[in-house]
């Protein structure tokens, strides 16, 4: 049995000890909008796509430098080669934070020419812990203190297709 995983465009990852030449911003754009937010445990299908976008066009509302917006967009980027874990288990499964964020470091240094800075990684769990609030509120109906947004969040269904474009959309305005 292989350590590799097929991706989208039909290349092989090894999640556990990721190459960079095998990590494709286009299989990132496909899988994340297919992965469903909360592990399913919502009231309508909201993607992980969808929620990096709206993490990144928060950075961007608040006026941070392409770079943070950029990370905000890939920071859930690794869940397309590992799948996502919830807050809870992840916290108890020894390694498995370890090579996610080894994968998501290899990810930022091919996208971003380095990992992010303590500071950097913080602005960015801002930014998501905030968006976390309004998805579980809004999608699972939790009693939470909602975050003051600079934008407007939509949880409205989206075609898979129509959240893939608009994320290499917002790749290619602030990664190149």
């Amino acid at each position: 049995m292989s350590d590799t995983i097929t991706t989208f465009t039909g290349d092989r990852l090894d999640p556990l000890n990721p190459d960079p030449a095998h990590i494709h911003i286009e299989d990132i754009a496909h899988a994340l909008p297919m992965l469903c937010r909360g592990n399913g445990h919502v009231q309508s299908f909201f993607s992980v796509g969808q929620h990096c976008i709206n993490c990144a066009r928060e950075a961007e509302a608040r006026g941070m430098s392409p770079r943070l917006i950029l990370a905000c967009l890939l920071h859930d980027a690794s869940e397309c080669y590992m799948s996502d874990v919830p807050r809870p288990l992840k916290n108890h499964l020894r390694g498995y934070r370890e090579a996610e964020n080894r994968l998501l470091d290899v990810i930022y240094t091919k996208y971003l020419g380095a990992p992010l800075s303590a500071e950097e990684a913080r602005s960015v769990k801002a930014i998501d812990d905030d968006m976390l609030t309004w998805d579980m509120t809004c999608l699972l109906h939790e009693e939470s203190e909602l975050p003051p947004l600079k934008i407007s969040v939509s949880y409205a269904f989206r075609p898979f297709e129509e959240v893939e474009s608009e994320y290499l959309a917002l790749f290619h305005k602030y990664g190149e």
